[in-house]
């Protein structure tokens, strides 16, 4: 078959090798599947410099989400089991984990659902405990993480106000459903945050980016206020002032969407069925901007890692997927 392969640590786009592989062959309990899209996340590019708290052993294939095919033709979405990622014809999984691919959504979407959705679920309703009528600020809304996290505030019933990166992105955003949404180039974000809500404030951040949006959130949020530390896309991890939010009266909430897996997997099946039930009826639909073939998969993790992107990009292993896109 083929599959990018990583042998040295470095940019994506200089380190990923598409080869021609021996199948890999599933182990006690795991599952052979075949590749029918891949979708692309940031961690795939941090995998490839060796910057990901995930370290596989060299050669691996990246691809840590994936719409899948099983031997007896059910469609699943499933983390592939590293070394053997999604951004091949065929992956092998833990068949536990599993998941059915919903109806609703194509191959593309489907593989964009897990990851960033189940974040989002858990970041918004687990930890945060968004309710209807609160006030939501997404960071980068147009992004992968951002923009699923916008639909799954407005599905529930939440005002959304999105931040991002140039007026393509603010584009994307106010398609997304975004209330609100805030240009940090050419607006100042708390300025902003603060007149969007009569100088209150968001009930609760979303933040996947770190650095200097970090600061803008703790100065943006409300009085009772919850920040959800998602992830350091911008390569900065902040340390946040504790004595700020005893002062304020705000809480930061972290959150690692991996752990479940482990600690409560019960929580990560109930996650998926409220999911399937939001797509089901349209409340959510994954954000697939891009449709790449197999061949493009390195340029298209370099371009996801550069911050060029919008919502997903998905890699389509197949022939007959990759002309129909």
């Amino acid at each position: 078959m083929q599959a990018w392969q990583v042998h040295e640590l470095g940019e994506p786009g200089e380190v990923m090798r598409l080869a021609e592989v021996a199948r890999p062959e599933p182990a006690d309990g795991q599952v052979l599947l075949k590749v029918r899209a891949a979708n692309i996340n940031f961690p795939d590019a941090l995998m490839c410099r060796g910057q990901y708290q995930v370290r596989p052993p060299l050669p691996f294939t990246p691809g840590v989400e994936i719409c899948g095919e099983t031997g007896d033709g059910r469609r699943v979405i499933a983390n592939p089991a590293l070394p053997y990622g999604g951004f091949a014809e065929y992956a092998v999984a833990d068949a536990a984990a599993l998941l059915p691919a919903p109806e609703a959504l194509d191959d593309a979407e489907a593989a964009a659902l897990h990851i960033g959705y189940q974040t989002g679920w858990f970041g918004l309703h687990r930890r945060a405990r968004l309710e209807a009528g609160e006030t939501l600020l997404v960071h980068a809304a147009a992004g992968g993480v951002g923009s699923a996290a916008v639909q799954l505030g407005k599905a529930a019933g939440a005002t959304v106000i999105g931040v991002v990166g140039g007026a393509a992105k603010a584009s994307v955003a106010r398609g997304l459903g975004c209330d609100v949404v805030i240009d940090r180039r050419e607006q100042d974000v708390v300025a902003a945050v603060k007149e969007a809500t009569d100088g209150r404030g968001a009930d609760v951040v979303y933040d996947p980016v770190g650095g200097p949006a970090y600061a803008q959130s703790a100065k943006a949020v409300a009085f009772e206020g919850r920040i959800v530390v998602v992830g350091f896309a911008s390569g900065s991890i902040p340390s946040p002032a504790l004595n700020h939010a005893l002062v304020k009266n705000y809480a930061i909430l972290g959150l690692h969407w991996g752990l479940y897996n482990t600690r409560n997997p019960k929580l990560v099946q109930h996650c998926h069925e409220q999911l399937t039930a939001l797509a089901a009826r349209g409340a959510i639909k994954p954000l697939v901007s891009e449709r790449v073939p197999l061949a493009g998969a390195a340029d298209a993790v370099q371009r996801v890692a550069d911050g060029l992107t919008t919502g997903r990009v998905a890699v389509l292993p197949s022939t007959e997927n990759g002309a129909a896109a």
